[in-house]
């Protein structure tokens, strides 16, 4: 191994020698030599010792191919580590010899291969070091040659070539620049004129370029014979020309203009200048959409290859990404308005010329009297021509912004975003319709298919967001200002503004720095005189997006003690009062009225029920799903007042929100079998046939299947965190008001919509609002019935006074002067009643129609319940009857004193019922034919009961034959 190492050493030094020894000294490259025949020699004399030993190259590589694999693995294995390893367990000296010696063997046999193949290239090697050192020697004999026949060649190029040859090209040259010098003299006079003609053309001055380039042509003409003046003309001239008027289609320019045109003049090619300009507009427009979506493009695509400027226009717009695509068409509609702005600006400066007379110039003065006459041709000409291109403008300006509009699915666009594209295709519409008189027919298709596209994908979500709200809603109260308005709204700030609904918002342009207008001049002015000099129509829809919003959250849900105070202070205290401070609410900026103000006759109302009720404010009561309904009412009023060809879709969305919410209100807390059933009128029909009509709609959808359910939105289920079962709470009273007076001031909120709903809604659709408001808005107010009836059938223990009724000896004999216990009991539930009624008004307000109805059911109730009792009576006698009016009359008086209601309800019901004791056979016969509210137990009652006494079976069979009948249509 050691032999092996020292080789290894070798080698590398003889090649390193190799390449170094031709670049050294003489002197040091022979020692060098010497050294590596000295090594040479030894390595030498060790395979001549290799040799000397007998060689079996069959065994040799038999030894060789007994080495094992892993000794040719890699350079860090440990061979030592690996003989350790395969030691048996017991050592025997013999077998590691002979071990020893196998392994002694495998090394040499590994050197001798080694060394012998080394050595064979040796040889070789210094066979081609000798041929590398003679070809150095030829090369440096080479080089001197040519060292030598470059100096020679250099010698004789000096004394000969240079001396003959140059005499002979300065004769040439002399003879060619005595011919130009002639040439030059002839034509000096052109070739300054064109150097100021091409100064004239720098500085913009056409009419005098072209006036000098005719003087040229007309002097040139003595010289034609010349080749070189027969290309000084004018279609170079007139190239320039037509970019100088190409320029005017983008940013116009009257002294730019008037030069360009009187320089047409000159050439008299006016005709051809309005053609070229028609053309320039038509590129122009092109032009610029290509360059301003190319850039929103590219700057959207980042390092993407892809070669959009090879694409088409329409399929670029197809690249445009959402977040772009607002800036984009803005930007775009700001580009085509410098177009229309430049060509409306041209058709004025040529009506201005028209009014005046044509200016003289040296060319009229110069030419004959039909002058006159080709120059009122012109004007015709341009003049119709100007006329008939703003269609043609005005048409490609709509093919290009149609083309951008379609090339994006706009369905998910956010909200914010798809107002700010309809107002911008609004605002366009109007520069159409001034520039040109256009309806824009292409630019509606366009975002009629568009709105219509996304406000079904945008109403399907608010619908399942709405939902959403409804199973999540705890019906807990919104605390609001008292003075509180959906003016007060960000959605319906457009409402406020000084303009009749049926404008479009995109009349409203003015920024607040050109509010220096007066109002009569703002409605005078079109866009195209306000933006004349500076400015752009569409820039102004960025500003209101970020406009703050008056906060109509109380802080803490009631107003301050001041407030207060003067809320429920005596209204009729206020003579000295101005009267603008009457009012329920002033806007302190404007100063104008609330939108809807409450009557003095309400507050009295408010102040007689709702302070006793409730100290706190007097604020709406209403409740965050009812807020954010009405926002997105405002939303899509906004979306119809801008686009106005689906306001019909969008009020009948509008009608499905409410829809929605009145039928959830309703199946949340109204609806309950056992108790709307017992309950005469409860549900009117108006409002059953809308709940119906509303279950049935495309709208709603119940679990059950149906084939087209995938389109329908489920109904909604009540939060399992609202728990109407309690009796301390009067079985969620408090949610029930706050869910039912939100649904009722909501109905107020459309109530006040509806004027403006119907300025917008088209004639032919008029009659569907119209049936919107009056068979389900009106109809809010009537869910306090059934809402309300639950709880009146559950506050008080009515089973309890039938069963102490039944108890009670109505067959006496004696006039009773002291009322039953049963009234007492009934009495002291209604206290019960109006305590628990007033616990839930410190939390909740509750108005004064509320607790009317409220105690209105439990009257009702409490008085069909003695009926009730009074119709289980066995026997009764007149003194019983007595007892009866008695036990009423004393339950009246007492409860007039909790309840404000007059008349007490069904007050005549029980009354009545009483009295009919005393009736003959016959009038009992009218009576039964009367009366068919009381049921056929009742009535049966009176036959059986009251009137056996003084009339015979026969004709208590045929009164009961008589109630019989009655009930026999209803079986």
């Amino acid at each position: 191994m050691d032999r092996l190492w020292f080789l290894e050493i070798f080698w590398r030094v003889v090649f390193f020698l190799r390449a170094s020894v031709s670049s050294l000294p003489t002197r040091v490259s022979q020692q060098l030599v010497i050294c590596l025949s000295h090594l040479y020699l030894v390595s030498q004399e060790e395979m001549r010792e290799m040799r000397e030993q007998p060689i079996d190259p069959q065994a040799e590589q038999e030894i060789i191919n007994s080495i094992q694999e892993v000794y040719y693995s890699n350079d860090s294995f440990d061979m030592v580590q690996h003989e350790l390893e395969k030691l048996p367990p017991e050592l025997n000296l013999q077998e590691l010899e002979e071990y020893r010696d196998q392994l002694k063997r495998q090394q040499a046999a590994v050197k001798r291969v080694t060394l012998f193949t080394q050595c064979e290239w040796i040889s070789c090697f210094l066979q081609e070091l000798e041929r590398v050192t003679s070809l150095q020697t030829n090369l440096q004999l080479a080089a001197v040659i040519c060292t030598n026949a470059r100096r020679q060649l250099s010698i004789s190029k000096e004394d000969f070539t240079e001396a003959s040859l140059g005499l002979l090209a300065n004769q040439r040259r002399r003879h060619l620049l005595t011919g130009l010098l002639k040439s030059l003299r002839t034509i000096k006079t052109l070739q300054r004129t064109d150097v100021r003609l091409s100064e004239m053309l720098e500085e913009e001055d056409y009419p005098g370029a072209i006036q000098l380039c005719l003087e040229c042509q007309k002097a040139a003409s003595t010289f034609k014979h010349y080749s070189c003046i027969r290309y000084v003309k004018i279609p170079a001239t007139t190239e320039q020309l037509d970019v100088a008027l190409s320029k005017t289609c983008k940013h116009f320019d009257v002294s730019h203009y008037t030069r360009v045109q009187l320089a047409y003049t000159l050439l008299e090619k006016t005709q051809t200048a309005m053609d070229q300009l028609h053309m320039h507009f038509t590129q122009a427009i092109h032009n610029t959409v290509f360059q301003v979506v190319l850039g929103y493009v590219e700057l959207c695509a980042g390092n993407a290859d892809t070669k959009f400027q090879k694409m088409q226009y329409k399929d670029l717009c197809t690249h445009i990404t959402q977040d772009s695509y607002v800036p984009c068409l803005s930007d775009l509609c700001k580009a085509l308005w410098e177009v229309m702005l430049s060509y409306h600006r041209t058709m004025q400066w040529h009506e201005e010329q028209d009014n005046e007379e044509p200016p003289p110039t040296t060319a009229s003065i110069s030419r004959s009297s039909d002058y006159t006459e080709e120059a009122v041709v012109d004007h015709s000409y341009v003049k119709k021509k100007l006329e008939h291109g703003l269609t043609r403008i005005w048409q490609e300006v709509q093919l290009k912004v149609k083309a951008y509009l379609l090339g994006t699915d706009m369905s998910n666009f956010k909200y914010d975003d798809f107002i700010v594209v309809l107002d911008v295709i609004s605002r366009l519409m109007q520069v159409g319709e001034e520039f040109c008189g256009s309806k824009s027919e292409l630019l509606q298709e366009s975002i009629k298919r568009q709105s219509v596209n996304y406000f079904k994908n945008y109403h399907r979500t608010r619908l399942e967001e709405l939902r959403m709200f409804l199973e999540n809603e705890t019906w807990e109260l919104c605390p609001v200002k008292s003075n509180f308005n959906i003016a007060q709204l960000h959605e319906f700030k457009f409402m406020g503004q000084s303009r009749s609904p049926s404008v479009s918002p995109s009349r409203q342009v003015l920024s607040s720095q050109d509010q220096v207008l007066s109002s009569k001049d703002q409605e005078v002015l079109s866009l195209f005189q306000h933006f004349s000099q500076e400015g752009n129509p569409f820039e102004r829809h960025i500003d209101n997006k970020d406009e703050e919003t008056e906060d109509v959250l109380a802080s803490n849900g009631y107003e301050s003690d001041e407030l207060e105070k003067c809320v429920y202070q005596d209204y009729d205290s206020d003579s000295d009062v101005p009267d603008e401070l009457k009012q329920d609410y002033v806007d302190e900026q404007t100063g104008d009225v609330p939108l809807k103000s409450a009557s003095r006759e309400t507050l009295r109302s408010r102040k007689k029920s709702d302070y006793s009720l409730n100290k706190g404010s007097n604020a709406p009561i209403l409740t965050n799903t009812t807020l954010n309904v009405i926002r997105l009412v405002g939303k899509y009023i906004q979306m119809m007042n801008i686009l106005k060809p689906i306001a019909f879709d969008v009020i009948h969305c509008v009608s499905q929100l409410f829809d929605y919410y009145l039928y959830a209100v309703y199946t949340f807390f109204g609806r309950n079998d056992m108790y709307e059933s017992s309950g005469p009128g409860l549900i009117s029909s108006r409002l059953r046939t809308t709940l119906n009509r509303i279950q049935e709609s495309s709208s709603i959808v119940h679990s059950g299947p149906g084939e087209d359910r995938k389109e329908k939105v489920p109904s909604p289920h009540l939060s399992q965190l609202v728990v109407l079962t309690a009796s301390e709470t009067l079985y969620g009273l408090a949610q029930r008001v706050v869910a039912t007076e939100s649904l009722v001031f909501l109905a107020e909120q459309f109530e006040f919509l509806q004027s403006h709903l119907d300025t917008m809604m088209p004639a032919a659709k008029k009659p569907f609002l119209q049936q919107f408001y009056s068979q389900t808005v009106s109809t809010a107010s009537e869910l306090r019935k059934p809402i309300y009836w639950v709880v009146a059938a559950k506050a008080l223990d009515y089973e309890q006074m039938l069963l102490l009724m039944a108890g009670v000896k109505w067959d006496i004999r004696e006039i009773m002067s002291q009322h039953n216990v049963y009234v007492d009991v009934l009495l002291k539930e209604f206290e019960e009643f109006n305590k628990r009624l007033g616990d839930v008004s410190r939390h909740v307000r509750v108005p004064l129609p509320v607790s009317n109805v409220l105690w209105e059911h439990c009257i009702r109730l409490a008085n069909r319940t003695l009926v009730e009792g009074y119709g289980n009576v066995k026997k009764c006698s007149n003194e019983g009857r007595a007892l009866m009016q008695l036990d009423f009359q004393q339950f009246l008086m007492k409860l007039e004193k909790l309840t404000d209601m007059r008349p007490i309800p069904d007050k005549d019901f029980v009354e009545t019922y009483i009295k009919a004791y005393y009736l003959t056979e016959n009038d009992m016969e009218q009576f039964i034919k009367n009366h068919r509210e009381y049921s056929m137990k009742q009535l049966a009652n009176l036959v059986n009961v009251c009137l056996g006494s003084h009339i015979n079976k026969k004709a208590r069979q045929k009164l009961l034959a008589a109630i019989d009948d009655i009930d026999r249509p209803k079986r």
